[in-house]
């Protein structure tokens, strides 16, 4: 099904707040789910770039990218179940796991026929992305990673207090659902340049204003795979353990030095299993790479794209 043919368009998207709205000018379209409404942008023509966010992001944090690529690009940008302006459903209807997001992802790209798609991924949207590109990467002709992984804690690195708190303390739904502590935080924390004004920290705030909109933020840290038994674990295994599927396809690194989580351990783990990646490493940026290092970010994926036609 082509853009212009495609039936799950609506006029615009769920109110936002003005300021916000500005920053964020797209037309919103809608995949149906099994009666869940999987919110996506689907701007410009040309090539597909497919850009997958993490967690507590939404499209939103893809916007200066959609805006620098959307001349000469098809940008698709997905919102999980859950986030941004996708259905926010109950656990009885959506069971908020690793293999259900690569399962709508899958149908996304399905959906729309992509095919010589560059994926853009991010924090969960990596192992997400990943996920579905060793699944069928004959869609996948180019990858951008950044502050991600496709394979499990690497050895050396510590799994974080802040996010084990989150993940299974009794006071993790307090903290994440009730006072929004995690969004929040990292509005303030993933951003090392300079702070986000207030009208970006709006932004990224805005889908996610009740105990019930922060569901998907919860489960995503409760779904953190650390081992074995865990059940998003043989996904992981299986991704990193298929991730030659992807050797050959071209590779662009894009790293924020000062990220608590995904930090060098991680960049290295990328270079380990991709030596021939272009790597990029911003020592002053953080976790939002693609806030912190925007201008950077876009002119660098722009000339990867052309460097590889």
């Amino acid at each position: 099904m082509t853009q212009a043919e495609s039936p799950d368009v609506t006029p615009s998207s769920p109110a936002l707040p003005p300021a916000v709205r500005a920053l964020y000018p797209f037309r919103s379209r809608y995949l149906d789910l099994g009666g869940l409404r999987y919110h996506y942008l689907d701007e410009g023509r040309g090539e597909p770039v497919l850009m997958v966010h993490g967690n507590p992001t939404w499209s939103f944090y893809f916007r200066h990218l959609v805006s620098e690529l959307r001349a000469d690009h098809r940008t698709i940008v997905p919102d999980h179940i859950g986030c941004g302006l996708s259905d926010k459903p109950g656990d009885d209807r959506y069971p908020f796991t690793l293999a259900r997001r690569v399962d709508d992802l899958e149908r996304l790209v399905e959906h729309l026929d992509l095919r010589n798609l560059t994926l853009v991924v991010h924090d969960w949207g990596g192992m997400i992305g990943t996920a579905f590109a060793v699944r069928q990467p004959e869609r996948v002709k180019r990858l951008v990673v950044a502050n991600t992984a496709a394979f499990p804690l690497p050895p050396g690195k510590r799994f974080p207090l802040a996010l084990r708190l989150c993940r299974t303390a009794p006071v993790g739904p307090l903290l994440v659902r009730g006072l929004g502590a995690f969004n929040r935080g990292a509005a303030w924390t993933c951003v090392k340049r300079r702070p986000l004004s207030g009208a970006v920290r709006a932004g990224y705030l805005a889908p996610y204003g009740s105990w019930a909109s922060r569901r998907a933020v919860l489960r995503f840290v409760q779904d953190i795979p650390l081992a074995p038994g865990d059940p998003s674990w043989r996904v992981v295994a299986e991704t990193e353990a298929n991730l030659g599927r992807l050797a050959a396809k071209p590779l662009l690194i894009l790293w924020g030095a000062r990220d608590f989580v995904f930090d060098d351990h991680f960049l290295d783990g990328w270079r380990q299993r991709f030596p021939k990646a272009e790597v990029h490493r911003f020592a002053d940026a953080g976790h939002y790479v693609f806030e912190d290092a925007a201008d950077e970010s876009g002119a660098l994926i722009r000339a990867f794209l052309e460097r590889h036609p």
